[in-house]
């Protein structure tokens, strides 16, 4: 049974920095298609950051602050975040999208998802 697990969510003080960590059982993350997507009550949610094995995507509020990458030898999704602002703070949950599907990788379909870590900043 696939299984995503994140974590390393917490509290942190404007300009400060987190890394979010989706740990995969049953799913290898190599060569695969992943995302980083955020949730806030009351609002849609927002692909933030999406990785294939060729490229990287991310929204434009998180361009140069966020980082998206795989440890292919650990089985883990990362989400370096850098400067972090108030308008940062939400759900942030890691997903599986197919690589086949055409269009963005926020628009996609989710295979999988984990259960989500909270991320708050403060001002």
């Amino acid at each position: 049974q696939v299984r995503l697990m994140e974590s390393g969510g917490g509290s942190v003080q404007a300009g400060g920095s987190l890394r979010l960590s989706c740990a995969a059982s049953d799913y290898t993350v190599a060569r695969t298609c992943m995302v980083w997507f955020r949730q806030v009550p009351g609002k849609e949610r927002e692909g933030v950051a999406g990785i294939s094995d060729s490229s990287t995507i991310y929204a434009d509020s998180v361009k140069g602050r966020f980082t998206i990458s795989k440890d292919n030898a650990k089985n883990v999704l990362y989400l370096q975040m850098n400067s972090l602002k108030p308008e940062d703070t939400g759900m942030y949950f890691c997903a599986t999208v197919a690589c086949s599907d055409g269009g963005s990788l926020f628009s996609r379909r989710f295979a999988y998802r984990g259960q989500g870590t909270q991320v708050t900043v403060s001002s």
